[in-house]
């Protein structure tokens, strides 16, 4: 059981998606990036959703490639392409990142014995049904000095009724999934106001309010992570974190910069 996430994304590319927002969101993804390289650089989008990291990365001159599970995805990314003027194919795999196949594929995608030196995954992993071995195998794809930047649901007292309720959207039928929408979009809008003293509707990265609420309250699976425990998560696997900013509200997503440690063999 799982939420239709390409259906959402593709909803908002076709609705949502103004040249406004895409400005917005290319002026946050530039920040989130600053003092990184992308030019001419490996960089893969896990998850890549309605495609707007893709492009923005393919735009500053990376040579970009994308995973999404759902092919629905792929139709969000070429209308929001359409949307921004970008010709062009993206390679991308369909496929789920706890898939060893999926993992094969990604690495025959590029020349040589090099992997990605950036490796993007925005709010995704934590979606899987496993989002250890999904940050696991996403780590893997990552070169030496390169980085791994992703955002991660924080865990909160509010975590396990928050997982209750997008267990109950996933089984519920059509009528009732718009029903309980209907009843949470208030609540989420009050409590965002209310938390972080900012109008809800004006959202970094592009973002719509609507569909937001959809994907909160539809998004199962769902998993979390304090900070501690994603960056002693990540930082086993042999990375350091460089960069982390908190979720604006409690149960929202923290988001971290990686760097992967360079292994230096010594002969004695």
């Amino acid at each position: 059981m799982q939420f239709d996430f390409g259906q959402n994304w593709l909803d908002f590319s076709k609705r949502a998606l103004t040249r406004k927002k895409i400005e917005e969101a290319r002026i946050d993804f530039h920040e989130l990036f600053t003092g990184i390289e992308l030019k001419n650089k490996r960089f893969l989008d896990i998850g890549f959703g309605q495609g707007l990291s893709l492009l923005f990365a393919k735009e500053a001159g990376a040579e970009v490639y994308g995973n999404d599970i759902n092919p629905k995805c792929y139709d969000a990314l070429k209308k929001t392409a359409s949307l921004m003027g970008i010709q062009g194919d993206i390679p991308v795999v369909v496929g789920s990142i706890l898939d060893p196949s999926t993992i094969q594929q990604l690495t025959t995608q590029i020349n040589g014995n090099e992997l990605f030196e950036i490796v993007h995954s925005w709010g995704v992993l934590h979606h899987t049904g496993d989002m250890k071995l999904a940050l696991k195998n996403a780590l893997s794809l990552v070169n030496d000095d390169g980085y791994f930047i992703c955002a991660i649901y924080n865990k909160h007292i509010t975590s396990k009724p928050w997982l209750f309720i997008k267990w109950l959207y996933c089984i519920s039928p059509s009528f009732m999934k718009k029903v309980l929408i209907a009843l949470m979009y208030p609540v989420i809008f009050i409590a965002k106001i209310l938390v972080t003293r900012k109008n809800p509707l004006n959202l970094m990265r592009g973002m719509d309010f609507y569909y937001n609420v959809v994907d909160w309250v539809g998004g199962y699976p769902y998993e979390y992570a304090s900070e501690k425990e994603m960056i002693e998560l990540v930082e086993k696997e042999g990375f350091s974190c460089i960069k982390k900013v908190a979720a604006e509200v409690p149960t929202g997503c923290n988001e971290y910069i990686f760097v992967r440690l360079k292994v230096t063999i010594q002969v004695h």
